[in-house]
């Protein structure tokens, strides 16, 4: 288990690192096919345990040329249910930005819409950073399980219909 967790480390770390050099060179849009293969990561580390990431459910955007946001979901069926509530998946950024009304600063994440109504980031150790409503968007004809689209210089993260809006600082 414990190089099963370093293997998945070392290849986040990669990810990472070549991130950085494929950002380095696009303005800012919404990463599509082959280069978000190679953003995504495989798996993801959060609170003490690695699930496997959802490749065909995780999304990423350049921001301001130089910096992304990625995000994906999880197999989370490791978790407790309290937690598999709140942690859906992983949430990167390299630059702060703004959730709504609330500021996150760069680092790596968990995040989920819970049936409250709030989107949450957590910490990989399970803590809240950022707890902002989420919106729902009745008008969407297919709603998918997660998705991100651009709308006045701000993005949109969707799971299904419910939504937030994302915003570089």
């Amino acid at each position: 288990m414990k190089s099963f967790l370093r293997f998945s480390l070392l290849a986040a770390l990669i990810a990472s690192l070549s991130v950085a050099g494929l950002a380095q060179q696009k303005k800012s849009s919404i990463v599509e096919g082959a280069e978000l293969k190679q953003i995504v990561p495989t798996n993801y580390f959060f609170e003490g345990q690695v699930a496997p990431v959802q490749m065909r459910n995780s999304v990423a955007i350049h921001l301001n040329a130089d910096h992304l946001v990625v995000a994906g979901l999880v197999d989370n069926s490791g978790y407790s249910s309290d937690l598999a509530q709140k942690y859906q998946g992983f949430f990167i950024n390299e630059q702060k930005i703004k959730i709504e009304n609330a500021t996150l600063v760069p680092g790596e994440y968990g995040f989920g819409f819970t049936k409250d109504g709030k989107f949450h980031i957590l910490d990989v150790g399970g803590n809240e950073v950022v707890t902002v409503p989420f919106h729902e968007d009745e008008t969407l004809t297919r709603p998918v399980p997660l998705k991100v689209t651009e709308e006045s210089g701000a993005y949109r993260l969707y799971a299904g219909r419910k939504y937030v809006t994302l915003k570089a600082e």
